[in-house]
C-alpha cells in the first residue's frame, strides 16, 4: 500500500466529520446569524443620522440612542393604531355578525342572480354543531401558541435593536480595530466597501420611502372615494407594507382595507381589488424603475431579481435586504477592475434623451425686445 493512502483516508474522514459538524452548527445558529443580518441592516440604516448628530456636537451614543427611540416609538405608533382599528372592526362584526351576513348574502343574490336564504345561513353559522363554530373552538388552543410566537418575535426584535445600537454607537471604534490588522491599501479598500453598503442602505430606504408615499398617495384618494373605513391609516399601511415587503408585500398589505371594506358592502371590496391589482402594474412599470434607478443606481431587472433571490434564499428577510445587498455588490464591481474604450458599433450605441430647451419667460421677451428697440 503506497504511504499516501492512510493520509488520504485520514484527511477525508477528518473533511467530512468537519463539514457535518459544520452544517450542525450552522443550522443551529441560522436563526441567529439572520437576526444579525438585520441588526447590520439596520446601523447602515441609521448610521447616516447618527453622523449627523454628531457632527453637530451630539455624542455618538446619546444620538444612537435618540435615533432607536425615534423608531421604536414610531413604529409602535403606527401599529397601535392600525391594531386598534382592526379590534375596532372586528367587536362590530362580533355584534351585529347577522346584519353583515344579510348584507353579503344580498349582494352575492344580486350579482350572480342566485336565490340564498339569509336566514339559513345565520342559522348554520349559530350552530353549535356547524362547521363554523367548530373551526371557532379548534382555534380557542391557538391562542396560547401566538402569545409564545408573539413573546418570541418581541424578543428577537429587542436582540435585533440592542445589537444594531450596539454596531452604531461603536462603529469607529469598530472600523479602527479591523483597520489595524489589515495594510494600508487593504484598509481603505474595507472603508470605501463600509460607505458604499452605507449608501446602498439608505439609497434603499429613500427608494422604499418614496415609493410608500407614492403608494399611500394614491391609496388614500381610491379608499376615500371607495368609502373605506379609516382611510389616511389604511393608506399608509397599504404604502408602508407594501415595499418594505417586495413581490408579494402589496397584496398582503392590500388583504386588510379590502376585509374592512367587505364589512362596509362587498360591492365596494371589489373596487379595492380592481385598483390594487391596477396600481400594482402602474407601480412595477412607470414608479418603481425609475425611482429605484436613481436612488440605488441598479437596473430594475437586476433589483426584482435580487428580492426573488433574496425571498428564495432567506424568506422575506432576504426579500427585503436583496436590494441594498445587489446594489452593493454592483457598486463594488463597478469600482473595481479596468476599464477599456468601447468600439463604435451599432449594438452598444445608446440613445441619449434630448433634454427640452427652457421657454423663455414674458419679462425676458419683453427685455430683449426692448433692448432691440432703438433708443
Amino acid at each position: 500500500m503506497p504511504r499516501w493512502v492512510p493520509r488520504a483516508v485520514v484527511l477525508f474522514w477528518l473533511g467530512a466529520l468537519g463539514a457535518l459538524a459544520f452544517r450542525h452548527v450552522f443550522h443551529r445558529l441560522s436563526s441567529f446569524l439572520i437576526l444579525m443580518l438585520v441588526a447590520l441592516f439596520i446601523a447602515l440604516a441609521m448610521e447616516p443620522g447618527v453622523n449627523r448628530l454628531e457632527a453637530r456636537g451630539w455624542k455618538r451614543g446619546r444620538a444612537t440612542l435618540m435615533i432607536v427611540l425615534a423608531v421604536i416609538v414610531v413604529t409602535l405608533t403606527f401599529f397601535g393604531v392600525v391594531g386598534t382599528l382592526v379590534g375596532q372592526q372586528v367587536a362590530d362584526l362580533l355584534k351585529n355578525s347577522s346584519t353583515y351576513v344579510n348584507d353579503t348574502v344580498k349582494f352575492i343574490n344580486d350579482t350572480f342572480n342566485t336565490n340564498i336564504n339569509p336566514a339559513e345561513v345565520n342559522a348554520r353559522i349559530a350552530d353549535p354543531e356547524g362547521p363554523v363554530q367548530e373551526f371557532i373552538r379548534s382555534q380557542q388552543g391557538q391562542v396560547l401558541n401566538l402569545s409564545v410566537q408573539a413573546l418570541n418575535m418581541l424578543f428577537q426584535s429587542f436582540t435585533v435593536i440592542l445589537f444594531a445600537f450596539y454596531l452604531v454607537a461603536d462603529a469607529p471604534r469598530l472600523r479602527r480595530a479591523i483597520c489595524a490588522r489589515l495594510r494600508p491599501e487593504q484598509q481603505d479598500r474595507m472603508l470605501s466597501t463600509w460607505d458604499l453598503a452605507i449608501k446602498a442602505t439608505a439609497g434603499y430606504l429613500d427608494s422604499r420611502l418614496l415609493l410608500a408615499a407614492l403608494s399611500a398617495f394614491f391609496h388614500w384618494i381610491a379608499l376615500q372615494a371607495i368609502g373605506t373605513p379609516a382611510p389616511i391609516a389604511m393608506a399608509l399601511w397599504v404604502g408602508l407594507v407594501s415595499q418594505f415587503l417586495p413581490v408579494i408585500g402589496t397584496y398582503l398589505a392590500g388583504v386588510l382595507p379590502l376585509l374592512l371594506t367587505f364589512l362596509e358592502s362587498p360591492g365596494r371590496a371589489l373596487a379595492v381589488v380592481v385598483f390594487i391589482l391596477v396600481y400594482q402594474q402602474v407601480e412595477n412599470y412607470f414608479f418603481a424603475p425609475r425611482i429605484t434607478a436613481r436612488t440605488m443606481e441598479l437596473h430594475a431587472a437586476l433589483a426584482f431579481g435580487s428580492a426573488l433571490v433574496g425571498g428564495a434564499v432567506l424568506g422575506p428577510v432576504g426579500a427585503i435586504l436583496g436590494l441594498p445587498f445587489a446594489a452593493m455588490v454592483q457598486g463594488i464591481l463597478a469600482s473595481s477592475g479596468q476599464r477599456h474604450e468601447v468600439i463604435d458599433a451599432p449594438l452598444v450605441q445608446v440613445q441619449e434623451k434630448k433634454r427640452p430647451q427652457p421657454r423663455d419667460s414674458t419679462r425676458s421677451r419683453k427685455k430683449r425686445r426692448s433692448g432691440e428697440e432703438p433708443g
